[in-house]
């Protein structure tokens, strides 16, 4: 089983792209550079989110999963959370322009602000790498915390690259994100954390190549049975 990394602290917020002046070329520049729409729907496939879920986006940033998920099933109950409150205001603009209620609340994933057993759904894109090992495992506890058993964690994030040319794609995730926070993401370490934090039926569901490194998307449950704790 994986473990956190003994030396790991808490990690620093970094706003999207790094820099606040870039956030609002965000959905731009993922659009153009991962195909964000693709990779997104196919998350949400394999959410099989239905008719009443309410469905937590980890991490939502300017809101477009969300708004795909409105797109998709228009009586989800939606929330987002997210630590960049100028990210947040970009979200609500665009949820109000499409005339979808969400509830976005600035906050972290290690430190969610949701009762226990709140949601049939938590989904994250693109997150994880930007946390400390220790922080991995603190937000994959939260998401585990705030899912009713049976519920569906589902992630889209870097993961371990599957030839050279992936490898090599990946070196300016590691030198853009930092080594002590992609380090875990690029060894293929994300299932074993998800099961450190009593997920069961722990899968990657598919791999993408990308300019960026290979985009591996997950998908892990609550346990059905499981007791509160």
């Amino acid at each position: 089983m994986s473990s956190p990394d003994a030396h790991s602290t808490r990690t620093p917020y970094v706003p999207a792209l790094g820099y606040r002046v870039l956030t609002p070329l965000y959905d731009r520049l993922l659009g153009l550079t991962l195909r964000e729409e693709e990779f997104k729907s196919a998350l949400i496939r394999e959410a099989h989110v239905s008719a009443g879920h309410r469905v937590l986006d980890l991490g939502c940033g300017t809101g477009t999963l969300l708004l795909m998920l409105a797109r998709a099933c228009s009586t989800l109950e939606l929330s987002g959370v997210d630590g960049d409150p100028e990210i947040l205001r970009i979200a609500a603009e665009k949820a109000s322009t499409a005339g979808v209620g969400l509830e976005l609340r600035e906050a972290f994933a290690v430190d969610l602000p949701f009762a226990d057993r709140t949601f049939d759904r938590v989904m994250s894109t693109l997150v994880f790498h930007h946390l400390t090992t220790i922080d991995k495992v603190r937000a994959l506890n939260e998401a585990h915390r705030v899912l009713r058993p049976g519920g569906m964690l589902l992630v889209a994030d870097w993961g371990q690259p599957q030839n050279t040319l992936m490898f090599l794609a990946s070196l300016g995730i590691r030198i853009l994100d930092g080594a002590e926070t992609t380090k875990a993401n690029l060894e293929g370490r994300l299932p074993g954390l998800m099961q450190d934090a009593r997920f069961t039926d722990v899968q990657e569901v598919e791999r993408r190549m990308t300019m960026f490194g290979t985009l591996s998307l997950y998908r892990a449950t609550r346990a059905s049975s499981e007791q509160s704790k």
